[in-house]
């Protein structure tokens, strides 16, 4: 690609070189990594179309673009990623955020409407914080305890929490699922998850991007079903009385229900596949 580039004629390459790999919006990708390095707003794209791209910028933007064309996730080249209507900071430590994640975020509203409530909720497997920090933001008086198995990951999640200031009603803590945190002192209205959940057998057919992310934070390595169940079988001695469960799943579906639950109902996402359950201590 020559000096002379216009804006235009840059974003219409690169969408085709991103098409010949197979991503899923050439033109979205070109565009959004265009308006990053160059701090543009969308509709600067439109009106600024005929313009020609300056050498330094055309020159970073070809290497974002080398990027995204090895199928490296978009949100990780460009370093955010929204959820909520909110941005967030993501790594390659963390899971990319997906919209089917704001399936809890909605449960949660509906079980307990009063956003002014003093509310105390459990996110296990923070990951990048957005479950926590949403909740932060959407429950002003509330708090919550996030914990993950990874340091990195978790530095990345208390970024987020300074980032929209809700840093001191969350606590973060490191450890394996419930066992981050003391029992005695807990007593969750709400414990909110989105564990890993993909069966080992399923793992080889996901999308290229997919391989980019950390693994354990995807598959337990075995049916899918691990983690759901071990929150299932710990999380209610950690639950206020009729604390409520929360819980994103995908194809391996979801465990039996054990005797200390009540099965409240299951989650579709906007295509009617179940995508998660609620669960209300006995």
């Amino acid at each position: 690609m020559s000096h002379a580039t216009t804006l235009r004629q840059l974003i219409q390459q690169a969408s085709a070189l991103l098409k010949q790999v197979n991503c899923d919006a050439p033109m979205r990708d070109a565009e959004l990594l265009l308006m990053s390095v160059w701090g543009m707003r969308r509709t600067d794209l439109i009106i600024r179309a005929s313009e020609p791209v300056p050498e330094a910028i055309e020159t970073v933007f070809n290497a974002l673009i080398q990027r995204r064309m090895q199928r490296e996730p978009l949100a990780y080249i460009l370093g955010e990623k929204e959820f909520w209507s909110r941005p967030f900071h993501v790594t390659s430590d963390v899971l990319v955020p997906r919209p089917e994640t704001e399936h809890l975020i909605e449960a949660v509203l509906e079980y307990f409407p009063d956003q002014q409530g003093a509310y105390n909720f459990c996110d296990i497997g923070t990951g990048s914080g957005i479950i926590a920090v949403t909740l932060a933001c959407e429950y002003p008086k509330a708090h919550i305890i996030a914990t993950d198995i990874s340091e990195s990951a978790l530095r990345v999640a208390t970024g987020n929490a300074i980032q929209h200031k809700v840093e001191d009603r969350i606590t973060f803590k490191q450890g394996d699922m419930l066992q981050a945190i003391e029992q005695r002192n807990a007593h969750f209205d709400a414990i909110i998850s989105n564990p890993p959940y993909v069966a080992e057998h399923e793992m080889a057919s996901l999308e290229q991007e997919l391989s980019y992310e950390p693994r354990n934070a995807l598959t337990d390595e075995s049916d899918g079903l691990t983690f759901l169940t071990d929150i299932l079988n710990t999380g209610p001695e950690f639950l206020q009385t009729s604390g409520m469960i929360m819980l994103e799943t995908g194809p391996c579906g979801l465990p039996d229900t054990p005797e200390t639950l009540i099965f409240e109902k299951v989650i579709h996402d906007l295509a009617g596949h179940a995508r998660g359950g609620i669960y209300r201590c006995v």
